[in-house]
């Protein structure tokens, strides 16, 4: 999903093309490496009962079946002159002079990308008579989400999905919520009663979770509840419905990827110190720019116990730190140039102490891996740590629970939000 954000991002800011195809029976298209027998399918009138079928094709429903499908579409891309992202398999460059062309791949949905629209013709008529393809014209809808263009850049949103989310829990007409977690909600396993249909809120906070990828405000929200699939009880469901009751203030709300816009990227980092009551765990929060818009962020539960502030931020730094590179060799496959060190803000000076003293004492060799991950990174130019105040903490969304005030603020300061 980070690499179809990119992709949209550069696309509205070099005024590429952008279109979407559909394989028509995708799996189908697989050829198989090994013998494969199957049962006589129903309705299939065999003289002997114990006869079985012999498979020359890959059908749905085998086990390998989306692996051979990939290598066959991968083996087409590479003969049409097409290279395979080592950052991320789903993506495939062509790059010839000044023509640039990108095809992002997903089962058998495919965004096609680009600033030669002639070479983007070309690949749709040899994939159309290879495999048989659905011209879908401009990407507009993409896996539940809504693309919408326009000259000062593009939108995307699900607001489609929201709607029909409030509409299947029968929350359309509910009252509003202006956050989407009580200030200061200190939820943990043995809050409430458990919840005799669990299958329910399962099914709900799946959905939810699908929503973060263009909904960045409720990524700490759904993940923090999350962690109570296993036994929920009713106050967890009542503040999945409270994050619906947000939703429902503002269901077009999505990301925004300004025409006018830079390829400069610069992140933030932060940490939440012992947030998690039952495990007393940190919760690490990050995101990223390209320019002035949002295409990577990550709220999550750290995997060990931090003795400190100072360590939590830094386990954070460490995760923001391997992500920055992750970029940069996106970039890298996309032939983009990214000559300046990622800038990444963090409001913990001990953690930038840290990474600036090249000595391990008493208190830091216990994240010695840590250290040394962020150190390395700083050394070789990769990222640049920069102090910022905690009010200017763009990441300080994706760690806990803020008030109405400070919520909205951190939104207008982000500048990702876009209404629609």
């Amino acid at each position: 999903m980070t690499t179809i954000r990119v992709l949209l991002c550069l696309a509205a800011m070099q005024q590429w093309h952008l279109h979407q195809l559909d394989i028509n029976t995708a799996f189908l298209h697989g050829d198989l490496k090994e013998i494969v027998y199957m049962k006589a399918p129903l309705g299939l009138i065999v003289p002997d009962p114990t006869m079985v079928c012999k498979l020359q094709k890959s059908i749905y429903g085998l086990k390998q079946a989306s692996r051979q499908w990939h290598e066959k579409l991968t083996t087409t891309l590479l003969k049409l002159g097409y290279v395979k992202s080592f950052s991320d398999h789903s993506l495939f460059t062509k790059c010839i002079k000044d023509n640039f062309t990108a095809i992002l791949v997903y089962v058998d949905d495919l965004i096609v990308t680009g600033n030669n629209l002639q070479e983007i013709i070309e690949t749709k008529s040899i994939l159309h008579n290879t495999f048989s393809i659905k011209d879908l014209g401009n990407l507009k809808f993409f896996l539940g989400m809504e693309v919408a263009r326009s000259n000062q850049g593009i939108v995307l949103y699900q607001r489609k999905y929201t709607l029909d989310l409030l509409e299947q829990t029968g929350l359309l007409g509910s009252k509003p919520a202006s956050t989407p977690m009580e200030y200061n909600s200190n939820l943990h396993s043995k809050s409430g009663t458990p919840l005799n249909d669990i299958t329910s809120y399962r099914r709900l906070l799946g959905k939810l979770l699908y929503l973060t990828h263009t909904r960045p405000d409720i990524s700490f929200d759904v993940s923090s509840l999350s962690q109570f699939l296993d036994s929920p009880t009713n106050l967890h469901y009542k503040a999945a419905i409270r994050v619906l009751r947000y939703l429902k203030n503002t269901p077009g709300q999505g990301i925004f990827f300004p025409s006018n816009n830079t390829t400069t990227i610069q992140g933030y980092s932060d940490s939440d110190w012992a947030k998690c009551i039952d495990t007393r765990r940190s919760i690490t929060g990050w995101c990223f720019f390209l320019g002035s818009a949002l295409v990577s962020w990550k709220s999550k539960k750290q995997n060990t116990v931090s003795r400190s502030s100072s360590e939590a931020e830094y386990r954070a730094l460490a995760m923001a730190a391997c992500e920055a590179q992750w970029l940069l060799f996106l970039f890298r496959d996309l032939g983009i140039a990214h000559p300046k060190p990622v800038s990444i803000f963090c409001d913990n000076n001990s953690a930038l102490h840290i990474a600036a003293n090249p000595i391990f004492h008493e208190r830091t060799k216990h994240i010695d891996v840590d250290c040394h991950v962020v150190r390395e990174r700083v050394l070789n130019n990769t990222i640049h740590l920069l102090p910022v105040h905690t009010s200017l903490q763009l990441a300080d969304i994706f760690t806990k629970s803020l008030s109405p005030s400070p919520f909205l603020k951190n939104l207008t300061l982000s500048i990702f939000i876009f209404l629609f």
